[in-house]
């Protein structure tokens, strides 16, 4: 007696339905979106008590709890990144930063990081952002070495704007940077961008000039290679170094062995020349040098 066997199942029939596929699907993407949805979600709500604690002055415990809710979710500091950092120290970054390996990431304020490296001589600008899911990355832009600052015996580091770069060893700043221009006196650092502006537009000038003394907290003296004191007005600067400049095209003036240069007069230029014992002659003994007899006028 032969046994009779039963038709396979109709693959067709086993199929499942259209709702069963895409039920299936939709739970492939519910946690990821999920926890996508909680972020968003955290994040605009920092966002919110944010904008209102600013009028409420409850931002820093709204903050905790959502910090504490992001931690939750995994949203921890796993690495701070700092860019632009080449002379400021690590350790003080990191104590401006305020922020650790572990912490939550929703858990501080990012305005408020910066307020903070801002404070640093050495940093000009910065930038801070919370990047998913662990990182904070901090972007700097430092203060440049522009001139060697001396003031009561002592050398400092400034930069364009006259502020003194506590971080910066003088003799490591000539070493990496080459020669900076040297400014003496009370006052300088702060008018100092200013005058190297005014001599840029005669580099034949500029060229020239070793150090820049400030007198009085009023005006200039520029010592030049040639050990030659051309002293400049406390106003009218630009015509000044215009004039100078005439005469040097006309004459070669700062090629000349001349001791001072006086140019604080507006209508005309006061010339020093070097005592004839320092031009390698030795003048007749008796003969007297005042600075009155010595001098050249040049209308």
């Amino acid at each position: 007696m032969s046994r009779v066997r039963k038709a396979p199942r109709s693959s067709v029939t086993d199929r499942p339905s259209r709702r069963a596929l895409m039920l299936r699907r939709l739970r492939r993407f519910v946690r990821p979106g999920v926890v996508v949805g909680g972020l968003l979600a955290l994040l605009l709500g920092l966002r919110i008590f944010s904008a209102v604690g600013a009028t409420t002055g409850s931002v820093g415990g709204w903050r905790e709890r959502l910090g504490g809710v992001g931690a939750a979710l995994g949203l921890r500091v796993r690495h701070v990144v700092i860019e632009g950092d080449k002379t400021t120290p690590r350790p003080l970054l990191d104590a401006a930063i305020g922020v650790f390996r572990g912490d939550p990431l929703l858990g501080f304020s990012v305005a408020a990081a910066r307020a903070r490296l801002l404070t640093l001589a050495s940093v000009r600008d910065a930038t801070v952002e919370r990047v998913l899911p662990g990182t904070v990355l901090v972007h700097l832009v430092e203060r440049r070495p522009f001139a060697i600052w001396q003031h009561d015996g002592k050398f400092s580091v400034i930069d364009r704007h006259g502020r003194v770069l506590a971080h910066h060893d003088v003799a490591v700043t000539l070493r990496e940077g080459g020669m900076l221009p040297l400014v003496v006196g009370a006052g300088a650092p702060g008018h100092v961008a200013m005058l190297f502006r005014r001599l840029a537009r005669y580099p034949e000038i500029a060229a020239r000039v070793t150090a820049a003394v400030r007198v009085g907290e009023r005006r200039w003296n520029l010592l030049l290679k040639s050990r030659t004191t051309v002293e400049l007005p406390a106003s009218g600067q630009t015509a000044a170094l215009a004039h100078l400049m005439e005469f040097q095209t006309r004459i070669a003036l700062l090629d000349r062995p001349v001791e001072r240069i006086d140019l604080r007069l507006a209508d005309r230029l006061v010339v020093r020349p070097y005592p004839p014992s320092l031009r390698g002659s030795t003048p007749a003994v008796g003969t007297h040098h005042s600075a009155r007899r010595t001098r050249r006028r040049h209308s």
